[in-house]
């Protein structure tokens, strides 16, 4: 093994390969010129990674909720214990059974991965140049809420896009606070593990939709 090593770090050594200049590679973020190209960059690019987006504002979110749930056939919905639309969430989804996510994962594993049908969540911000959400997991809503359930609904503000993640840290100084667990979802998940073919679902949500709010 050693032997096999040292050949292969001498042609390295012997490569005479020349390190390049960092001279003129400069990182040039995508920024938006108006507020409709922001919004639009995020609903294609998120779109385009089998994500769905609803427009709706806070007036009709109830309403879109409640749709969601009965389109989708959702019948056990896993939910946060707060947040700013968790009094929509509460009554859109009153007619099937709810289940708060206010007991320790370990006290319910087998219950949230095998008999939850969906997971809803608020987004702390979403990034257009990827189509990308940024959730940041609290004792309200545990990271497992997002990441468990067959199908994702997500909840975010229009307000919350930016360009990209550079500016999303800069304006919510992250440097300040920097978050302890922040989770960027592009999509349903998805793997290509096996022979190369596309899969979701096979390590997390297999559907994402994205209720865009316009605040």
């Amino acid at each position: 093994m050693s032997t096999a090593r040292q050949s292969i770090m001498s042609r390295l050594r012997n490569a005479g390969a020349i390190p390049k200049s960092s001279e003129g590679h400069t990182y040039h973020p995508w920024a938006a010129t108006s507020e409709k190209e922001l919004e639009q960059r995020f609903i294609d690019c998120i779109t385009a990674s089998h994500a769905d987006v609803i427009r709706a504002n806070s007036e009709q979110l109830e309403e879109v909720l409640t749709l969601l749930v009965e389109d989708k056939q959702l019948h056990r919905i896993a939910l946060g214990t707060g947040g700013e639309f968790q009094s929509a969430i509460d009554e859109a989804t009153k007619q099937v059974e709810q289940v708060p996510f206010e007991r320790d994962v370990s006290q319910w594993k087998t219950e949230l991965f095998e008999n939850i049908d969906a997971g809803i969540t608020h987004c702390l911000a979403g990034i257009a140049d990827t189509g990308t959400l940024v959730l940041w997991p609290d004792s309200q809503e545990p990271r497992t809420l997002s990441l468990v359930p067959p199908t994702h609904i997500a909840l975010i503000k229009r307000s919350t896009l930016v360009s990209n993640f550079a500016e999303l840290m800069n304006r919510q100084a992250w440097h300040i606070g920097m978050p302890t667990n922040a989770i960027l979802v592009s999509g349903p998940s998805k793997t290509a593990d096996i022979q190369q073919t596309l899969a979701y679902g096979a390590h997390g949500p297999k559907e994402l939709i994205v209720v865009l709010i316009e605040d």
